[in-house]
């Protein structure tokens, strides 16, 4: 059923022909794997008109508990989707996330609007899902965290465990030390992930955390790779295309200019490329919520 107000957490939701086509493309498997955690968690949707046509024509609605529409691509709808994820013209309109399942090969990825949700997302430190893989994660997670429970416990059959799981940790300069609190942190959670990789000054750190932690000096904690700029980033994309890699966390800094910008977006269109496999989470705060509910 469609609305006209939004609950107080809402979604904002769009999708590339690729996903949103068919009866079981991304969007509609999405749907279904995170039905229990959108019910769960009541939050709400506000798709785009090309998202909100796929639902309505492949009997979808029923699986959101509370879902808007917005105008269609071409009328504004993702432009409004980024306003709102900054607090909109109308508060009661603000979005704490956004879903925005993407081909890469579809010339829109490179729009403004796709560069500037990102951005805006990171900026206000808010969840944007760019992968199949990751929109069925994330709800589960947000949902383990309401509940109070381990997403070991009730684990999607889309999500691998986590002993199944590599992991990429990539940290721009202001942020490193950020990569290397959390990795502390979440130090046994991430041991048990299958392989680790990291660029740069980033991975020297990283296993010098880990030694001082007590693991063992002639194994590397992390796989260390180029730093960014001198092709790390690519490394890593080739690592999620062959499927060596499936979690890539990024803490990004959107403030500064980046020399290496290629670099970043050929990683995030390798993750795009692999969306039923792979998943890359922006910021701290997401890494920090998706190593508790793991927990």
């Amino acid at each position: 059923m469609v609305t006209t107000t939004l609950p107080p957490r809402t979604f904002g939701l769009a999708a590339h022909r690729l996903h949103r086509s068919t009866a079981d493309g991304g969007l509609a498997q999405w749907a279904a794997a995170s039905r229990p955690a959108l019910a769960e968690l009541q939050l709400g949707i506000a798709a785009v008109g090309g998202c909100a046509d796929a639902i309505e024509q492949h009997a979808l609605a029923s699986h959101f508990p509370h879902l808007t529409r917005l105008p269609y691509g071409r009328e504004g709808g993702v432009m409004r989707v980024v306003s709102r994820i900054a607090g909109g013209v109308h508060p009661e309109q603000e979005l704490a996330g956004a879903i925005y399942l993407l081909d890469p090969l579809d010339p829109s990825s490179l729009y403004p609007e796709a560069q500037a949700l990102k951005r805006q997302c990171i900026s206000h430190g808010k969840p944007l899902l760019l992968t199949v893989a990751a929109a069925v994660e994330w709800m589960a997670v947000e949902a383990a965290l309401q509940a109070g429970v381990s997403l070991r416990a009730r684990l999607p059959a889309m999500v691998p465990s986590i002993d199944k799981q590599s992991v990429a940790l990539i940290a721009h300069d202001a942020l490193k030390s950020a990569m290397v609190d959390f990795a502390f942190r979440h130090f046994d959670l991430l041991s048990q992930t299958q392989e680790r990789f990291a660029t740069g000054t980033t991975g020297g750190r990283l296993n010098e955390m880990a030694w001082s932690r007590g693991w063992p000096r002639d194994l590397p904690w992390v796989q260390p790779l180029r730093s960014g700029p001198l092709g790390g980033d690519a490394q890593i994309a080739e690592l999620v295309l062959d499927q060596r890699c499936d979690k890539v966390l990024f803490f990004e800094d959107v403030h500064v200019a980046r020399q290496h910008e290629a670099d970043i977006q050929l990683l995030e269109r390798a993750v795009c490329t692999k969306s039923f496999e792979a998943a890359c989470y922006h910021t701290p705060a997401m890494a920090d919520a998706w190593a508790r509910a793991w927990a």
